[in-house]
């Protein structure tokens, strides 16, 4: 069984933009899904029509889409709006954002997240669908996403199951407070815009915290955000209010924290972390066939890592 995993494709996108295809597809011939295939089409093309611009008007080695048809298929997903024109422009910033924002080689929001809140935030005319798809679809695709962190090794299963039980304990404390059913905080976790966030989104490895502390407390942060919005402020879309505001903590923790960079193009049987810059002590061993090599180099002062041109936009 291990053997067959080496084998497989190291990126985790191409998993990613399987799962998230499949499941836009089978929603929309049998779950009633309220997206049309030339809406889906239309967002799709924006997200890869920026993704290239982008890499063009920043000068990027080569064309990379599968980031951008992940952040498309998430769209079409999530994304309302009676306005083609709306669609078209949340796509553009979803894209453009992971260009323009950034912090330290890392782009700071995850771009679906950063898409959807702006343009909630600039109009009154887009929202986010709940993800009521029925129980089987619903089970279906959470055994989709556990099987998605098998394949690609689990690298940010940590900060995914740190959410998923921080907000699910959450929400039973409050119905045990309230002397509600356990039915109501079931029914409330049976969502699969939850599973869309917790599996595609806050696990991001390009935008969560670097080292494993730093993700559990980020997971605490954002699952304590989403709760507030929702039970305190009485606001629908907690979670991605509640990602949105945190994500600008990401730096601090990484500065508190520090950890191994997650890169997306390291092939098998090679540490898929980027070490620039990062101290030797921050570096957990990693048995098997992912450990790190035997001699890393000491980083080099800041000075020099920009006249080499170093910790640029990889894999956009």
């Amino acid at each position: 069984m291990t053997d067959r995993l080496r084998r497989l494709p190291r990126d985790p996108r191409i998993y990613q933009i399987a799962a998230l295809a499949s499941l836009l597809l089978y929603g929309m011939a049998f779950l009633g899904f309220d997206v049309s295939p030339g809406r889906a089409a239309v967002i799709l093309a924006a997200a890869l029509g920026t993704q290239l611009l982008c890499t063009r008007a920043f000068r990027l080695p080569a064309f990379d889409p599968k980031s951008a048809l992940i952040s498309g298929l998430s769209l079409c997903l999530l994304l309302r709006t009676n306005l083609w024109a709306l669609a078209v422009s949340t796509a553009a910033v979803t894209i453009a954002s992971k260009f323009l924002i950034r912090w330290n080689g890392k782009h700071l929001f995850n771009p679906t997240n950063f898409g959807l809140v702006a343009l909630m935030l600039m109009t009154g005319e887009v929202w986010v669908s709940p993800g009521q798809w029925g129980s089987a679809a619903f089970f279906a695709f959470l055994i989709s996403c556990a099987g998605l962190l098998v394949v690609q090794r689990a690298a940010r299963a940590d900060v995914t199951f740190a959410f998923l039980g921080f907000y699910a304990g959450l929400l039973l404390a409050r119905s045990l407070w309230l002397g509600e059913p356990l039915s109501i905080p079931l029914h409330r976790l049976e969502s699969g815009a939850l599973l869309l966030f917790s599996f595609f989104m806050i696990s991001d490895p390009k935008t969560t915290p670097d080292a494993r502390a730093a993700r559990i407390l980020f997971a605490l942060l954002v699952a304590s955000g989403a709760a507030f919005v929702q039970f305190r402020l009485f606001r629908t879309n907690g979670l991605l209010w509640s990602l949105a505001f945190f994500s600008l903590f990401v730096p601090m923790l990484d500065l508190l924290l520090p950890g191994a960079r997650y890169r997306w193009d390291a092939p098998a049987g090679v540490f898929p972390f980027d070490t620039k810059g990062v101290r030797h002590d921050a570096l957990a061993p990693v048995p098997g066939p992912l450990a790190p090599p035997l001699a890393l180099r000491q980083p080099r002062p800041p000075v020099l890592r920009v006249l080499r041109g170093e910790g640029g936009r990889e894999a956009l």
